[in-house]
Formats: structure tokens, sequence, C-alpha cells
């Protein structure tokens, strides 16, 4: 049995609030014959496995017509699992609205920037801001949850699938009349709004709420970042909405359940809000070997640390409901295939870094589809081989050590503040070419990766205080409450670095009336910018990278002479370095104290970089972005200044260390994630909890090791 607690305030530290480490798989019982069900249960128990995850995709079964239900199908299936001790998590089906209701409610379908109505035969093409689609899948959730409300073998629910994914923006009537209601709920008045759109702009204003029309991309040109804001906003707020109705129903009609989704990408969903708070816990679908832009800035094993770790700064600990077992396709593309002992090692890097629960996706692949390339731990040919194999290994190994793993938290000394919906927003509403805040992120997040620090996502409202160093990087709108937060983890002895821009917007994405980065921040940091500009990244010319006649291509095209010949270097101490994308000047107030200097052009002798001392920390303001450079100049030293050191000395190339702790114990993670086999020195003492170690005191391929600090 599963019993869970309330859950905690979101927050990166936030438990999980069940007692059971989830190990299974996502199971479709309606692709195969029945005849396979019981060797398939049979081999799930073998395996360790004591949860599936079914019915996300299976409305049409559930309910073949309108008001006329039939659970027969899932009720055996279910059966057959729970009589090998396996349970069951039921999803709510409303990724994929049978035909009967987009044929006879057309009026559900999603339209595109174009105009299009999306077509039925694929997934997510429900638009969840229409109030006739939200009434039909409160339905299907209330003759579900009604159903199993005494089932003992449904222990729990998944809303949905992978919300958002396959697309969260909708240009319907629908979309276009919710827009308006939630518009006017929020600002009351219209002359609010016309004044946070900025109206008096290119006669953006309007007269009534009911003028107001959805933001296009282009037509023909840019619309208010303000009334852009607002759109994406309106979006993360509907999508909440839509999962509300299906929480609300079933924890009404049996609270003892665990609710989760499962994430996929993370667009147009605010963590911070309702989306997350309705749950007990988030889901987060992890495919490694399908990241290939990721791939491309520093391998599959750092794509999977960075998308885990900025997850974990929403919400918390988390299950991974799926997590890639084999290779990957649908029709336009395909994932890399993990080598033997790869899978494993990606699902103990999942746990490493916040998971509470991993299942495999999936138990088989499909025969038919657009997914029958996507494989699973069972092969077509119904034969378990080395990816069965594996995932038993793993599940063992979790069992054995379940209770060591549950009621710890990921450590880290260096914060990257995330988890922001309105900053992620801000960017995107006007971009302008320059790298976006998680971008920056991404750069700092794979120097503390590839040097073994500590390091994660986290939003200033959380606790600071297990921090040594906090990143801001350049989040637009800033609200004085966190420069209390972070004004308080400086003067106990914690690093603030606050990146250029940070500040510079208000919440309706107005440019402030004030020298940036704003009041608040000035008075912390000591310093003002008095100018800022647009620099060239460091290996390119930084043309807007948009095809058309706004692409680089054409700009070039009207511009022979390339941008990128007018450098800015900096120099901190006695390195000398080119700056990228940003430069300002800034005016330091009594007390603040020249941290790195221009070196180069007009801006020569300049302050670049400030530092101020707060109590017993640091604040430190950089008037650029990040560079490879100023990283190992900066951050690097100032890392050491602040004391962060580590997890293990050393750390040899290809080897991820991660650190997981409660008050009563530490669990080191130590995993290859190369093909070859590693030497690994200076491990400190401790309980070998699980272990690969070759011969020679290292990790053989993929291998890994679990140790319990002395």
């Amino acid at each position: 049995m599963t019993t869970k607690t309330p859950p905690a305030p979101l927050s990166v530290w936030r438990p999980i609030n069940i007692d059971t480490f989830l190990l299974g798989v996502p199971h479709y019982p309606e692709h195969v014959d029945e005849s396979y069900w019981e060797r398939d249960a049979q081999r799930m128990k073998e395996a360790g496995f004591n949860s599936v995850r079914m019915g996300e995709f299976a409305w049409h079964i559930f309910e073949p017509k309108e008001n006329t239900f039939d659970f027969d199908l899932f009720d055996r299936a279910i059966a057959v699992l729970g009589k090998h001790g396996v349970k069951t998590i039921m999803c709510t089906p409303t990724a994929t609205p049978p035909r009967w209701l987009t044929y006879h409610y057309p009026e559900v379908l999603r339209v595109d920037g174009s105009g299009r109505q999306a077509s039925h035969g694929s997934r997510q093409h429900g638009d969840t801001t229409s109030p006739v689609y939200r009434t039909h899948s409160q339905r299907i959730t209330r003759a579900m949850a009604e159903h199993y409300r005494d089932n003992p073998d449904v222990i729990g629910w998944q809303t949905d699938n992978e919300l958002n994914t396959s697309e969260s923006r909708s240009y319907s009537e629908a979309t276009r009349r919710e827009f308006q209601k939630f518009l006017e709920d929020k600002y009351g008045n219209i002359g609010a709004l016309n004044h946070a759109w900025g109206g008096d702009f290119w006669a953006t204003a309007y007269q009534n709420f009911d003028q107001i029309v959805l933001p296009f991309d282009h037509n023909p040109v840019f619309p208010s970042p303000g009334h852009v804001q607002d759109y994406h906003r309106f979006l993360a707020f509907s999508v909440a909405r839509f999962q509300h109705d299906q929480v609300v129903i079933l924890r009404d009609t049996n609270p003892d359940w665990f609710i989760f989704h499962n994430l996929g990408r993370l667009d147009d969903i605010d963590f911070r809000g309702q989306f997350s708070t309705d749950l007990d816990f988030v889901g987060y679908d992890i495919y490694p070997l399908l990241y290939d832009e990721m791939q491309r800035n520093g391998g599959a094993a750092h794509a999977q640390a960075i998308h885990l770790d900025v997850c974990r700064g929403f919400s918390g600990n988390f299950i991974v409901p799926e997590q890639q077992s084999g290779f990957g396709a649908q029709p336009i593309f395909s994932t890399m295939t993990p080598e033997p002992g790869e899978m494993r090692r990606m699902a103990y890097s999942s746990v490493a870094r916040g998971a509470d629960g991993v299942m495999f996706f999936r138990w088989r692949p499909a025969h038919f589809g657009a997914e029958i390339y996507w494989m699973g731990i069972i092969d077509h040919d119904d034969v378990p081989r080395r990816r069965y194999d594996e995932a038993t290994q793993f599940a063992q190994e979790i069992n054995a050590i379940k209770d060591q793993i549950l009621g710890t938290s990921v450590a880290f000394d260096v914060g990257i503040a995330g988890s922001d919906f309105d900053n992620q927003e801000a960017h995107r509403t006007y971009p302008m070419g320059l790298p976006s805040p998680h971008d920056e992120g991404v750069l700092l997040h794979r120097y503390c990766y590839d040097n073994g620090i500590s390091c994660g996502f986290i939003h200033p409202e959380d606790d600071l205080s297990r921090l040594k160093v906090l990143y801001v990087p350049h989040w637009l709108i800033w609200k004085d409450e966190w420069t209390d937060h972070i004004e308080a983890f400086a003067r106990s002895g914690g690093t603030v670095i606050l990146s250029a821009r940070t500040g510079s917007r208000d919440e309706h994405n107005h440019i402030i009336r004030d020298a940036a980065p704003g009041k608040s921040l000035t008075v912390l940091a000591g310093v003002a910018v008095e100018e800022f500009g647009r620099l060239a990244p460091v290996d390119g010319d930084g043309l807007f990278p948009l095809g058309g006649r706004y692409g680089a291509a054409a700009i070039r095209k009207q511009f022979p002479a390339e941008s990128s010949s007018r450098k800015y270097t900096l120099k901190v101490g006695n390195q000398e370095m080119t700056a990228g994308h940003m430069y300002e000047l800034l005016e330091l107030s009594e007390g603040t104290e020249t941290r790195g200097i221009w070196s180069n052009r007009f801006a020569e002798g300049r302050a670049a970089i400030s530092l101020r001392k707060v109590g017993k920390g640091r604040v430190i303001y950089s008037g650029t972005y990040l560079t490879d450079a100023l990283i190992e100049s900066l951050l690097a030293e100032e890392f050491a200044i602040a004391g962060v050191e580590q997890i293990l000395a050393d750390k040899p190339e290809g080897i991820e260390v991660v650190l997981r702790e409660a008050e009563d114990r530490k669990l080191l993670f130590v995993l290859n994630t190369t093909h070859e086999p590693i030497t690994v020195n200076n491990l400190p003492a401790g309980t070998v909890l699980v272990g690969d170690e070759a011969a020679d005191g290292g990790l053989g391929p993929y291998g890994c090791l679990v140790l319990r600090l002395l």
C-alpha cells in the first residue's frame, strides 16, 4: 500500500510525499492480444517492478460513444497485474479526444497561427482553453474516477500526458474569447490594460475587452511585448485550469490517491503556480539521446543533467514517468540508441538528480501508429534481451537501497536563479538575438558539471542558506522582495552575482524609469547602469537569427561589413578577454569596488564589473553576459573565495558526481558516462550501496557507484 502525506510548499528542496519508490513502465495492454498479459505481468514482477502507468491514450475505449462507458478491457488488465503485485497508475486520457468528440464538436480543436484547424489523427489536438473541451474532459475524468475509486490495485493518477508538448498555443475563436475574459479579470478596466500594453505606441489601444485580438507572430511585424507576455500568461493559466478540473474530481473521489503530471517540453507552464501546487509531485519525462541540440553543447549526459536540474528547481524531487530505454523514433526524427549499460546509467543519473521514482518507457514497442520504432524493455518479437536485463538489475538494486534514497535531496553549492515563468517569457517577447537567461544558465552549469562542482537551479524565494553562491542570469523582471532575500543571503556569508540587464523591465515588460538594475538592486549592488549596448558574440556576428527579410543572410546582403569586427575587451585581474553580447558602463556608489574594467575602445578604463561587500558576503554586478573566459576568470575565483569545492577532487573527464543528503546520511553517486573504463581516485570513505568497480579501482563502461558516506 502506497501512503502519502500532505505535500510541502514548492521549493527546490521539497521532498516527494509518498513512501514508495515507483519502479515500472508505461504499459499499453490495448496494443496486444490478451494472451500476452499474464506473461507480461510475470516478467514485470520478476524484474522487480511495482507499478505501471496506463490509459493515457485510450479515451476512445473508455467512452466509445458519448456518455457510454466501457472499462472492461482495463479492468481485466489491472486485475492480471494486481495478481502479480504490480499496481496501476491510471491516466486521464484527455491528450487524445476520440473521433466522435472532434466530429460532433469541432470547436474543441486547436487552431494554429495560420488559421488552420487541427486535424484528427494525431494527439493534443484538443484545445485546453475551450470550455466545451473542458466539459468533456471533466465527464471522462469523473466516470473513470468513480469506476476505480475502490479498486485497491489503482494507487494514483497522472493527469493527461505531456501537456503542451506537441503544441501550447491556439488561435481559435474560443481561445480569443477566453483570453478576453482572462484580461478583464486581470485588469478590471480597459485603461489599465492599455497602460500595461503601451497602447499609445503604434495606436494599439483598445476601447473595450471585446476588441482584443490574439498576438500573431510577424503579422505583419511585432506586437507589444506586454501583449505577448499576457498571452503566454493566459496559456499557462488555461492549462493549469484544465488540469485543475481533473484534480478536483480525482481528489473528491478518493483523497488517498496521489496525483502527478508528466512533463515533456516545458512551454507555457507556470511551475510556481497552481499547475504544480495542485499536484502531489511533478513527473518529468527524460530522453537524453533525443536532445540533439544540447548534445552539440556537451553530450547527452550533460543534456540529461541540466534538464533534470532545471526541473528540480521548479518543484523539488520528482519522478520520471518516462525514462529512455532504447531507440526512439517518430516519422521525421529518431534518437541514438543507448549502448550496453547506458540505459541503467541514465536511470541512475535521474535518481542522483532528484528522481524518487523511475519508469522505463515503455514495456514493449507498438506494432502500429506513429511510434512503431519507439523501443521498449521487451522487443517487437516479445523476447526480453539486454534492455530487460538492465532494467531488472536497476530495479533490484534500487529496491535494495530505496529507503536510503527516499527523504534525501540533491545538495549543491552554486545556485543559478531559475524557475520563474515571467522572466522566461519576458526574454522571449523581445529576444533581440541575445542569449536567454536559460542560455547563460546552461553555460555556467556546463562549467560546474565538467569540474565536478555541485550546481542547481533555484528560485530566489527558496531557502538560499544551503548555497554558497547565487548567480542571477539577467532576469529582466525583478521584485523588491527578492532583494531582501538575496541581501539576507549575502549578509550571512553568501556570494550574489548579478548579470547585465537584471531588473531593467517591470511586470508589464516596460523599461523601468530608473537606472538599471532598479532602486532596490542599485542600493544592494552599489551600482547604476549609465549606458548599455549590444556586442557580437565572441564566436560570431550576432545577427538576428531569423530567416527571410529579418534573417542574418538578408542583413549581410544589405550590409556586407560584419559587426563581429567590433570587439570589446575587458580585464579581470591580469586576464584580458573578449566580451560577448552586451556591454554596460557602470557608475559605482561609495564603498563599491571595481572588480573588472573595460580595456579597449571608448569604454577603456570604465568599470565593467563591480563588487560590494555586504555583511559577511559579497554582491557582484557584471555589466556583460557570461562567456567561457569570464567564467574561468571571474566566477572560478569567486567560487574559491566563497569556499566552493569539487565534490570529488581531481574528477576525471566523463565521470558524473552528485550528492544527495538528508540530516542523517549522504549518498554520493559516481557515474561513468562513457563507453570506456575510467579510473577514479580520491573516493571518500563510505559503504558501497551499488558498485561496479573495476579491478583497478575504476568504473567500467557506463559503470555506476553509490556510496553512503561515513
